[in-house]
């Protein structure tokens, strides 16, 4: 009997480390803006322990991507795939944890434009 409350209390700590680190999620609002001015929008999440992804989106095409970042760097590049057949390559520049502004190269040689957090509701 001793052993399966032992078992379950440890299974109960883990899961509850695992809800806190979840908590620890932040999702904010981007905007791309591409170079013939086509707008996408959507939101990037960081996650405590992997970095963040984000999406945005025009309506008709979609992008996405993931990234690395540790607490020490303000300046992180990341692959950029959308559902259109475009891919490219993106720096972002963190001014906090949650806002920022940077510029993506997209493999037809257009260049984006982005801005997240806040800022990005403005545009």
């Amino acid at each position: 009997m001793f052993q399966v409350k032992k078992s379950f209390i440890r299974a109960a700590v883990v899961a509850a480390g695992l809800l806190a680190l979840g908590a620890c999620d932040t999702a904010y609002p981007v905007t791309v803006i591409g170079q013939d001015g086509t707008t996408f929008r959507g939101a990037a999440t960081n996650t405590f322990l992997h970095g963040g992804s984000f999406q945005a989106t025009n309506g008709n095409a979609t992008c996405t991507g993931t990234y690395d970042k540790f607490a020490d760097i303000t300046t992180v590049s990341f692959p950029v795939i959308c559902n259109n057949g475009l891919r490219g390559i993106g720096t972002a520049f963190f001014q906090s944890e949650t806002a920022g502004s940077g510029f993506v190269t997209m493999s037809d040689g257009s260049k984006w434009q982005f801005l997240f957090g806040r800022g990005a509701l403005a545009i």
